[in-house]
């Protein structure tokens, strides 16, 4: 099971336009990208629970066949969480023991892995974990020396736990008691209780796979910048149609569909919604572009011309 249906609250002002499992990472959607790991670690069969606009989800990912595995979906009325989630997609997963992964990271994880490790363990949950990259913006998992996970940190100085890199190994029983209609979370919730009542009962598997977050704007494009250079894309992610103008400068930005960026324009760091026109002349650093009839109501953001801006860096986490 893939969890697509969050709101995507930090990554606003891109998830008012699409859900983040929707949107386009170095040409390929995001939920597209994780349906493609998951293809090559041997998975047949996904669900995808849906809420927050629910129909880029389905466009960008359709049955599934595109990115080889075969694609049912859940609905969910109101958001139910990490845990209330997969409680009511129990009867389309249909098996004892699945995977259960983020919808917002991607990972090179070996799948066959963790899938053994479960097993061998005996527990219920199997959380993957690698070393913290950054504890003072990532809470923590703590794991005793026979594997057992003790508790879960904050971030902050004091954060000395493992980082839960979005994917785990789980058994179905977890979730079976749960009420379907309910929400409930697994981290800081049920299993922080299963800590407590059900000591074994939740493992973590240490692993040296690769992390990619995306949490906010920012995150999303030093994202789509990575993956754009390992697949030899370049500092410019173009999508489809889209008409970078001679004697526009454009650097280190992602340009969705049908983006025309006119000549003497200049963009650095900058991540264009489908269907702007850049204006000429116009300079840009590091900001959110979209078109003016995307805003919300009540929102913020700067309009100039038919195009509304806002920080790239709006919504990056603070420590306090």
């Amino acid at each position: 099971m893939v969890l697509t249906a969050g709101l995507g609250t930090r990554l606003a002002p891109l998830s008012d336009l699409k859900a983040k499992p929707a949107l386009p990472v170095a040409g390929v959607p995001l939920a597209g990208r994780i349906l493609r790991w998951l293809a090559g670690g041997g998975v047949t069969d996904a669900v995808l629970n849906l809420h927050h606009r629910p129909t880029s989800i389905t466009a960008a990912v359709g049955d599934g066949s595109l990115f080889g595995v075969r694609v049912r979906y859940s609905w969910e009325p109101r958001v139910l969480g990490s845990a209330g989630g997969p409680a009511r997609a129990l009867p389309l997963l249909d098996a004892e023991r699945f995977f259960l992964v983020n919808g917002d990271t991607l990972t090179d994880l070996d799948l066959a892995v963790l899938a053994a490790h479960h097993r061998a363990s005996g527990a219920s949950v199997t959380l993957a974990v690698v070393p913290n990259p950054d504890p003072l913006h990532y809470g923590g998992v703590s794991v005793n020396e026979e594997g057992r996970v003790t508790g879960f940190t904050p971030p902050g100085p004091g954060n000395r736990g493992w980082h839960f890199i979005g994917v785990q190994a789980v058994n179905a029983s977890v979730f079976a008691p749960l009420d379907p209609d309910e929400p409930a979370g697994t981290i800081g919730g049920l299993y922080g209780e299963w800590i407590v009542n059900r000591p074994g009962a939740i493992h973590a598997m240490t692993a040296a796979a690769s992390f990619f977050d995306i949490g906010t704007a920012a995150d999303y494009l030093e994202t789509c910048l990575a993956i754009g250079r390992s697949e030899g894309l370049g500092d410019v992610i173009a999508g489809a149609r889209t008409v970078v103008e001679p004697g526009a400068c454009t650097t280190r930005s992602v340009l969705w569909d049908d983006v025309v960026v006119a000549g003497g324009a200049t963009l650095e760091e900058c991540v264009v919604a489908d269907g702007v026109h850049v204006p000429p002349g116009v300079r840009l650093s590091r900001r959110v572009v979209m078109p003016r009839e995307a805003r919300e109501p009540g929102a913020s953001g700067e309009c100039i011309g038919d195009v509304l801006l806002f920080p790239l860096d709006a919504n990056r986490r603070r420590v306090t």
